[in-house]
């Protein structure tokens, strides 16, 4: 009788079933790659000892091992072993279509990162929008990948929520609606003619899905991994539960004034699909908006996207009133750096993207050496930008990053003023509140996802 239950149990954990339900499917079987396909580039899978093994080759693009069926929700568990010096990550909800960069694969992408900057289990959209979740808003999770070993990775894609967790540490917190399913891919990074990574390979065993009784399976998102959302103009039930306002529904002009006015423009922005547009086409010359309350501590963020050449920003501690056109105050630069000549004006490039508009330069560098010194994403394409006013403490983000950061009152901040173009502007860097603002600067841009939370 005890062997019988011994073998019911065994049997049991062979077949990967939960007490609640669930059930794993294995997605390699171990011996050859069958439901699977390569795409894109040349580099080689292979099997050895029940794993895959991905080779890195010089002058081939990114080289993916993708399943032949699609998967829209499930919970992914995988191990991989990667050789120093190498990037790569596994597709999820990805696709590749011909219409579509003639086939180059595109989609979520859950990163295994060797470098120092720690980004492993963050979540990139390859060939697309780039980083949607850097690690850097989850700094704790940023140690959790180990060099040269194994390590386990867990997905769950269920609905509009993507969750990752790292040797059992919660890492990314996603919420997005781009993509609701797709094919899985292991990914070997292009190295281009870097010799010296050429031959290293990539690693990955135990791969299983479930795709049936999810919620039921799901593990219990840490409360101190940020949620970060990019569904458009909307909140999330966690993001209303913390304390965020959409500072614009995406369709009316309510909650918004022109700077010195009363009321909105009658001209000169344009709403539309969703985003708040000043100077399309031939609607010129409407002039700043500015919110119709005003704000001491928060976190703001907005969403926008550039024209080549353009020139915008987004202001806060404004003091226009109506019949009053102020919109002296502190900004958060919008502009096209390799196209606007503002961005070798003022001093080390401090009118450049993110930074404090003729204060202080945006530069990931000085807070992670390992970063580059921003990371934007091109022209047309949609970024991030984060404000963060806590006291006298004023830090803005870009995608996800820190770029600038800087103590009001502080000697050092006074220094900067007075060497900026605002040093006899009566009461500037002393304001405790004051209305946010988008620039009509006289080129097309565009805004969305504008939300704040009050401090």
């Amino acid at each position: 009788m005890k062997k019988l239950v011994a073998s019911v149990i065994l049997a049991v954990i062979s077949l990967g079933v939960f007490a609640s339900g669930g059930k794993w499917e294995n997605l390699f079987n171990g011996k050859d790659l069958t439901g699977w396909e390569r795409l894109n580039g040349k580099a080689e899978y292979t099997i050895v000892k029940g794993e895959i093994v991905g080779t890195s080759k010089t002058n081939t693009p990114n080289t993916f091992l993708a399943t032949t069926r699609t998967y829209g929700d499930f919970i992914l568990e995988y191990e991989m072993k990667m050789d120093q010096g190498l990037n790569s990550g596994v597709q999820i909800r990805s696709e590749s279509k011909k219409e579509y960069n003639d086939g180059r694969v595109h989609g979520y992408q859950v990163e295994c990162d060797d470098s120092p900057r720690g980004w492993s289990a963050g979540i990139y959209d390859e060939a697309r929008r780039g980083w949607l979740y850097p690690m850097e808003y989850n700094q704790a999770a940023k140690k959790s990948y180990k060099q040269a070993q194994w390590n386990k990775y867990r997905v769950e894609a269920i609905g509009n929520s993507i969750r990752t967790w790292l040797n059992g540490i919660p890492c990314a917190n996603l919420v997005d609606d781009m993509t609701p399913a797709g094919f899985i891919a292991l990914q070997v990074h292009a190295i281009g003619k870097e010799e010296a990574n050429a031959g290293k390979t990539i690693c990955w065993r135990n791969i299983r899905i479930m795709t049936e009784n999810l919620q039921a399976n799901r593990i219990k998102m840490d409360a101190s991994v940020a949620e970060v959302s990019y569904l458009n103009n909307s909140l999330t039930a966690n993001e209303k539960a913390g304390g965020w306002k959409l500072l614009w529904d995406g369709k009316t002009t309510e909650g918004w004034r022109g700077a010195g006015l009363a009321a909105f423009p009658k001209k000169g922005w344009t709403i539309e699909d969703g985003m708040l547009i000043p100077n399309k086409g031939d609607n010129k010359s409407g002039g700043d908006i500015v919110t119709v309350k005003k704000y001491k501590n928060f976190i703001l963020e907005a969403d926008f996207k550039i024209t080549e050449g353009a020139n915008s920003g987004i202001k806060y501690f404004i003091q226009s009133e109506p019949g009053k056109p102020n919109t002296v105050g502190f900004e958060y630069q919008v502009l096209d750096d390799a196209r606007h000549p503002d961005a070798k004006a003022g001093i080390n490039g401090n009118r450049t993207l993110g930074s404090l508009y003729d204060l202080v330069t945006a530069n990931s560098q000085v807070f992670d050496p390992s970063q580059p010194v921003k990371r934007v994403n091109g022209i047309g394409q949609w970024n991030r930008a984060r404000i963060v006013v806590n006291g006298k403490k004023v830090t803005h983000y870009l995608n996800g990053v820190k770029v600038v950061e800087i103590t009001r009152g502080s000697q050092e901040f006074k220094a900067v003023i007075a060497k900026s173009k605002f040093n006899k502007a009566p009461g500037y860097g002393d304001f405790e509140d004051g209305y946010i603002l988008l620039q009509d600067h006289g080129n097309e841009v565009a805004f969305k996802n504008i939300k704040i939370k009050e401090l």
